[in-house]
């Protein structure tokens, strides 16, 4: 062998290496994520706020735009944006005079029109819009991975705080509070843990894909579980496998990565609702 082969064999193994490292780099962050939007979705299913969680990633955007608008990436300014548009909800609700379907829809489309309106007038980022609607896992870096880590503790360490609280208001919110719940507390924990992740996972699989990993997996994990807190270990695996499929799609196909593992979490759901003997909590 000469020389140059063997030049050349070098630079192809750490060329692969390096291939190899972003590829676990990203599952790594992924299944954080995914441990984390779990269980936090299976209470979006249980008390039928899907549309909630819509609203908060669209907020996110806007919280983007802000973030660009003052010179500054921190996802800080993304979760206080969020955080301020789940206020406004609480505060429009205690009006009573419109569903919570109507609000959200107000202020989801809102929130995502101003942001989108925000990002347009930097003219220098037009170009990667794509990258805030749908992310760009193959680009995690470490400091992003320990991010995504305390996203993922606050997240689980928070849920289990308000856990038996949360339950209460799920099965029976006017008991609840009978009982001692402090329910307007326990949502605004609740909403905070969402902003949270959605501010922390944009890079991961962006905006207008996010609620989709607390939903699908969690909805999968609803037809093979037998008690809440089953459904919620369920959903942080099947999310995590859903993950890996789709990073590895995507490598191997060469397709967004955040739209693969979507894809990879509908086919675990279509497979969890094709069992014969289906259990739902």
């Amino acid at each position: 062998m000469t020389a140059m082969d063997m030049s050349s064999t070098a630079i192809t193994r750490k060329t692969a290496s390096m291939i190899d490292d972003f590829i676990l780099k990203a599952m790594g962050a992924g299944i954080l994520v995914a441990i984390a939007a779990g269980p936090l979705g299976c209470f979006m299913i249980w008390r039928r706020m899907a549309y909630f969680g819509d609203t908060i990633s669209h907020s996110a955007l806007m919280g983007v735009g802000l973030g660009l608008a003052l010179g500054t990436a921190n996802p800080w300014v993304i979760v206080m944006t969020c955080v301020f548009i789940s206020a406004i909800l609480l505060l429009l609700e205690r009006g009573r005079k419109f569903s919570t379907d109507t609000l959200l829809g107000i202020l989801a489309h809102s929130a995502l029109s101003f942001g989108l309106i925000i990002i347009a007038l930097q003219e220098s980022l037009r170009q990667d819009m794509m990258f805030f609607l749908i992310g760009d896992i193959l680009t995690i870096t470490t400091d992003d991975t320990l991010g995504i880590a305390f996203m993922t503790i606050t997240a689980l360490a928070g849920l289990a705080y308000i856990w038996k609280s949360l339950l209460c208001i799920t099965v029976h919110e006017d008991l609840a509070q009978v009982e001692g719940v402090n329910i307007l507390r326990t949502k605004i924990i609740y909403m905070i843990l969402i902003a949270l992740l959605v501010a922390f996972s944009m890079k991961v699989i962006g905006a207008l894909l996010i609620t989709s990993l607390m939903i699908i997996p969690a909805a999968a994990a609803r037809n093979i579980s037998t008690s809440p807190f089953q459904m919620a270990i369920y959903s942080m695996l099947l999310g995590s496998i859903s993950v890996v499929m789709g990073i590895l799609m995507s490598a191997h196909l060469d397709i967004p990565a955040g739209p693969a593992v979507v894809l990879s979490a509908l086919i675990l759901f279509l497979v969890g609702w094709a069992l014969p003997n289906r259990i739902r909590v």
